[in-house]
């Protein structure tokens, strides 16, 4: 066993305590070096991380930002449809209106068209019945005023009762005692083309029976003669 007050040995140990030294400085800078590394790998990482997150982070704002643009431009568009639909319904209510306005015009039409037509017919029918009065009257005058010694006058009714024209009849040759004395039926005609006693002078109990008789035959010359044999026989009793 090697002395300690050896010289050699003091060399040896101090030699072998600086090599474990050294190798324990080279061990510690070997670490401090990986643990700087770590460290700046670490550090890095961290930035990368933090980077990565501030960009998620902007991008999920950005998102954000558009999905309520979008929200609010879908709204608005709802809103504006919406009113479309709503302009929509009153153009469709409108024209339904209209097409309704229109049917119940034409059908006014056609109704103006159906009056116009019975009047056309009622206007043919009457102006035949007057033809056929007026050749009734005629004939009346011929027999009456040429053989009888009647006059036929035209008056005009002015009251509420009898307005439009008025034949008179005036009869002569009633009364032997007076044969110029006038013996008078005011005849008219109603407006659906019946005959119409206005008056008789003097006054004839029969004559509402004539006029129904005359309404039913249209017989006027027979009417006249009627008339003429009650006003014979009214001043000859």
């Amino acid at each position: 066993m090697t002395s300690i007050t050896d010289p050699n040995m003091s060399v040896r140990f101090t030699g072998a305590m600086e090599e474990i030294h050294n190798k324990q400085l080279k061990t510690y800078g070997e670490i401090m070096d990986t643990t700087t590394e770590l460290c700046q790998s670490h550090r890095q990482f961290v930035k990368s991380a933090l980077d990565m997150c501030l960009k998620k982070c902007k991008d999920d704002e950005m998102l954000f930002e558009t999905i309520q643009t979008f929200k609010i431009d879908l709204e608005q568009k709802n809103s504006s449809l919406k009113e479309k639909q709503h302009d929509i319904s009153e153009v469709i209510s409108e024209i339904q209106q209209k097409e309704m306005q229109k049917d119940e015009i034409i059908q006014k039409i056609e109704k103006l068209k159906e009056e116009q037509a019975k009047r056309k017919e009622l206007i043919v029918s009457q102006n035949k019945a007057n033809k056929d009065r007026l050749r009734n009257l005629q004939k009346a005058r011929l027999v009456f005023q040429d053989h009888l010694g009647m006059e036929i006058r035209t008056i005009l009714g002015k009251t509420q009762l009898v307005k439009g024209e008025k034949l008179q009849f005036v009869f002569r040759n009633i009364n032997p005692s007076d044969q110029e004395s006038a013996y008078v039926v005011t005849l008219g005609i109603k407006e659906d083309g019946a005959y119409q006693i206005v008056s008789s002078d003097p006054v004839l109990e029969c004559l509402p029976a004539l006029e129904s008789r005359l309404q039913e035959t249209n017989n006027l010359p027979a009417f006249l003669a009627n008339v003429r044999k009650e006003f014979i026989s009214q001043a000859r009793s």
